[in-house]
Parts: structure tokens; C-alpha cells; sequence
């Protein structure tokens, strides 16, 4: 199909339909209300074509975009018509975790669907049994909040105002749920005239040619890739730390298997599903698996259908990485998915060990304050460090795996909330050693200024991030609620002048720390990054 149209033509109009997907993005960002989407920027929007192909997608939040086909598949199956506007968020039909509403709007043309506008954030509550909707100790997804499966929010143009009025009735702070869901559908109707506007610049067929031609761009160059890797089956193993309910560990198995220009990876052995919330549905694991492809091969390839034709991901069913209703998710999209991504590069380490790095801290630090009255919900994923490279350091405090969020500015956060960040600085000494260091972790600390609900929803505290080829591992993570120490998942009620401080983990380092560059050693010993030791 590419060679029906020319390179440069094929060229401009791919980068032309990223760049809807790119403005989508900003409109959301822009238009939304609450400090978690316009300030951390927690959402993802993509271009579908009319058959529920990825066409193109901002580079937004890994764990959301993977995760989108199955939401446009489930919408395909309710026959939308012209005019008409999906929600969903039911991990059980195509969502993530409940927090994550996705709306999906059809794209016409002459009274013909032609595309789908999709954009995915993360409410900062949408119900359930504490303020923020991320509870540490769910063991239904019905404590997680209101479920939507694929519903008409808007139907042949028209708002349904009767659905609007049941969400908003189910969910704490409704005003600020009504203005992000309107920057949403300000997202998804920017793309419908961007694309129309595509049309008439370049000709209704040649646009929609593109689409098949840019999905099969991005296949030869992943499959070129992966031919490029050595054949073979390669295998890691890690566990998660307990599910919010039990210590348990729970192993996270993967086997990578490269046969050809195809690319499989099983996750049989995986834990069974937990009666905690770190359960996550089949899609978040397939969306960390393209990541790490992704990342392992040439991340400049366009992220579309074609990017992840080659690829299979399976997992048991009833396991931890695909379960069954009713059981709870919300841990599982962010914290097992990060384990989900530490094996799976760990596993290709193997096949292309100068592509890997150290592990990473391997969790999003998930810190969650809410009003008991509903009155607010703050959330914020805190960063930490990136494992050591094999030609360079690991980065410091940065988000890592399957997010790539903002943090929120403090300005930001202490004018919306009633919260006062006492500290947030660098973690001295929490990167692993080795010829290239680890990425330090963070410190943040929070005070509260009313009586809140505080939900952590952790990992790391007990399994340090793991060094490389001969690295020492990275310093593990810590929560502690007025300095002392609580648990890796843990929801409490707080009174007002409560401190939580969060100690984010640092990455492991990579190769022996003797074969250190003493310049770096005397550099990371003048920004304060090490500590001097005792002789």
C-alpha cells in the first residue's frame, strides 16, 4: 500500500495526522479544570480509522495508549452512528482503571464514519469508597468507583444530559468532573474539523489511503527491527509486594520469544489474581509490552497499528495480568504495570543487552489526599530513579515506565488544595553504584491543612530496584505519616497538620562500580548526589 503514495506526500500527511493527535492533547490540557490533567498532564489522546485501527497518537502516558484499541473495539460492538460520543472506563471492556474515562467520538464525513477521536484522563474521583477513587484496600472493583460500560454520552449530536446527571451524581466534586469532561469532547471535536480541514487540502481519498499507508510504514520498520534481534526464547522473573490485602508476594513471570520478524511474550507462571486491587486487566499488560518493544527497537517509529502488528501478549486467564469480574484493578494500572515493564526489559536484556538499562524504580508512587467532606482530591504520581545506562548515568527523579506525567508545580498545589509541601528534593545515595550510577530518588512531603483521607498506593519498599552487569541495586522507597513509617499500600484517615512524606526509589546501577570514571565520582560528590565516606 505505501507505494501508492509517493514518500514525501506520505511524509507530510503522517505528520500532519500526529499533529491532530498532538492538538487534541493540547486542547485537553488547556481546557481542563482540574490540576491533575492541565497541571500533570495524566491523559492521552490518538486518531482511529474507521475499521478501529490506530492511526496516530500523541506521545502521551504509555500505559493509556496501548490500552485504547480494546476501549475503540468495545465502542465498534455498540454500532456507533454519526454524531455520537462513547464514555467508557470498565476495565472489563476495554478501560484501564476506573479513574481513566475515555471518551470516543465518530468521525463523519458526508454522513459517513470515516475515523474515531479518542481521548482517555485520569479524574481525580469518580466515586467509590475514599476521596480520589484509588483505595489501598479494595477488594472489589465496585469499591473503585462508578463503572461505565461503552455508553452514548452524546448521541446522533445530541448531549444526553440524563447520563451526564448520573455520573456527575456518583462521583465527588461533580463541577470539576462536568468542565474536564467538556475539555474532552473540546479534544475529540478539534480533531473532527482538524481532519476535515485534511480532507480538503489533499482529497478525501488520498487521506484515507493514508491510513492503510502509515500503518504499514510503521510494520516494516518494527518488523525490520525485530528481524534485526536474535531468535530465541528469553526469560525474567519479579514479583510485586503484596496486594493491599496480604504481604503475599506475587510473581510476575515473562518468557520473550523472537522467532523471525515476530515477537511473542507469555506471562504463564504469573501469580493467580489477588483479592487486592493490583490486579490489571489483559490490555494494561500488552500496553507495557509495546513499550518495552518500543523502547528496545527504534522508539522513533510511529506509534500506530502497524507498530504493534508483529506483537503478541498472552496471559492466563484468572491471573493477575487477565483477570475476572468483579475483581479489583486500580493498583493494577499503575503499580503491576510497572512490574510488568521491569520484567519484560529484563527478559530482553539477553537478546540486546546495550538496548537495557538497570532496573528503574519500577513504581509510580501513587499519593492520593482527599477532603472527607468530597470537597477535593488531589493525586500525583512522584518520580524517582532510572536505572543506569550502559553508556551513561540513570537520570535523576523522573517518572519511569508506563507514565509520563507532569508533577504538579507546588504554586500549583498549594493554590488548589488545602495542602503545604513542606520538602521535595533529591534522595543523596539512593542510586545504585556501578560504572554508571543509578537515577536518584525523590522526597516530597505534604502537609495536611483539614482533616483527609490519604491513600498510598506503593512499590519498591521491600524489592530493590536490581542493578546490571555487576550494578549495585538502587535504595528502596519508604511512606511515613507524621515520620513513621507505614505500609507500601496503605489507606488512612488523617487530621488536619498531618505530614506524608513519600521517599521515592532510586534506579540500579549498571556495570562495576570500580570501573567508575573517578571525574564522575568527584562530580556526583559536588552536586551533593553521594556522600563522602568515612575512610
Amino acid at each position: 500500500m505505501t507505494d501508492e503514495i509517493d514518500p514525501i506526500t506520505l511524509e507530510v500527511l503522517r505528520n500532519q495526522l500526529e499533529g491532530i493527535a498532538e492538538e487534541m492533547g493540547q486542547v485537553l490540557i488547556r481546557g481542563a479544570y482540574s490540576p491533575n490533567i492541565k497541571e500533570r498532564q495524566d491523559c492521552s489522546t490518538a486518531l482511529f480509522d474507521a475499521d478501529g485501527r490506530l492511526v496516530a497518537q500523541a506521545e502521551h502516558i504509555p500505559v493509556h495508549l496501548g490500552a485504547m484499541p480494546e476501549a475503540v473495539e468495545a465502542v465498534l460492538g455498540r454500532d456507533p452512528e454519526p454524531g455520537d460520543v462513547f464514555a467508557v472506563n470498565d476495565p472489563f471492556a476495554g478501560g484501564t482503571h476506573l479513574p481513566d474515562v475515555t471518551l470516543i467520538s465518530s468521525i463523519e464525513r458526508d454522513g459517513e464514519i470515516i475515523g474515531f477521536a479518542v481521548s482517555r484522563a485520569h479524574h481525580a474521583d469518580v466515586g467509590g469508597m475514599t476521596p480520589g477513587s484509588m483505595p489501598a484496600g479494595a477488594r472489589e472493583i465496585y469499591q473503585e468507583g462508578l463503572r461505565i460500560p461503552p455508553t452514548r454520552l452524546v448521541e446522533g449530536g445530541e448531549r444526553n444530559e440524563e447520563v451526564f446527571d448520573l455520573v456527575l451524581a456518583n462521583v465527588r466534586n461533580p463541577t470539576e468532573r462536568r468542565a474536564d469532561l467538556r475539555a474532552q469532547l473540546a479534544a475529540n471535536e478539534r480533531a473532527e474539523r482538524r481532519l476535515g480541514d485534511l480532507i480538503d487540502e489533499h482529497g478525501f481519498d488520498l487521506v484515507t489511503r493514508s491510513f492503510d499507508a502509515v500503518i504499514e510504514y510503521s510494520r516494516e520498520r518494527i518488523t525490520a527491527e525485530i528481524e534485526s534481534l536474535p531468535d530465541g526464547v528469553y526469560e525474567a522473573e519479579d514479583a510485586l509486594e503484596g496486594d493491599g490485602i496480604t504481604e503475599t508476594e506475587i510473581p510476575i513471570v515473562a518468557s520473550v520469544t523472537i522467532d523471525g520478524d515476530e515477537l511473542g511474550v507469555d506471562f504463564a507462571g504469573t501469580g493467580a489474581q489477588v483479592d487486592g486491587n493490583l490486579n490489571a486487566p489483559r490490555s494494561v499488560a500488552k500496553s507495557a509490552v509495546y513499550f518495552v518493544v518500543r523502547c528496545v527497537t527504534d522508539p522513533e517509529i510511529p506509534p500506530n497499528a502497524g507498530c504493534y502488528a508483529p506483537i503478541t501478549v498472552d496471559a492466563p486467564d484468572g491471573s493477575v495480568l487477565n483477570p475476572n469480574p468483579p475483581a479489583a484493578v486500580v493498583g493494577g494500572n499503575v503499580e503491576t504495570s510497572q512490574r510488568v515493564t521491569d520484567v519484560t526489559l529484563a527478559a530482553f536484556g539477553a537478546a540486546a543487552p546495550d538496548r537495557v538499562p538497570a532496573a528503574s524504580q519500577g513504581t509510580m508512587n501513587n499519593l492520593t489526599i482527599g477532603g472527607r467532606d468530597g470537597s477535593f482530591a488531589y493525586y500525583e504520581t512522584i518520580g524517582g530513579g532510572f536505572g543506569g545506562r550502559a553508556s551513561k548515568d540513570g537520570m535523576d527523579g523522573v517518572q519511569v515506565g508506563m507514565t509520563n506525567t507532569l508533577n504538579t508545580p507546588i504554586e500549583s498545589l498549594e493554590a488548589e488544595y488545602p495542602l503545604f509541601v513542606e520538602r521535595y528534593a533529591f534522595r543523596p545515595g539512593s542510586g545504585g553504584e556501578g560504572r554508571y550510577r543509578g537515577g536518584l530518588g525523590l522526597e516530597r512531603t505534604v502537609r495536611t491543612e483539614v482533616e483527609a483521607t490519604v491513600s498510598l498506593l506503593t512499590e519498591r519498599r521491600r524489592l530493590a530496584p536490581q542493578g546490571i552487569g555487576g550494578g549495585k541495586p538502587g535504595a528502596t522507597g519508604e511512606n511515613l505519616i507524621d515520620g513513621e513509617a507505614v505500609g507500601a499500600k496503605t489507606t488512612v484517615d488523617v487530621p488536619a497538620d498531618t505530614t506524608v512524606t513519600v521517599r521515592t526509589p532510586g534506579g540500579g546501577g549498571h556495570g562495576d562500580p570500580v570501573d567508575r570514571d573517578p571525574d564522575a565520582i568527584e562530580a556526583d560528590l559536588a552536586d551533593g548526589k553521594i556522600e563522602k565516606r568515612e575512610e
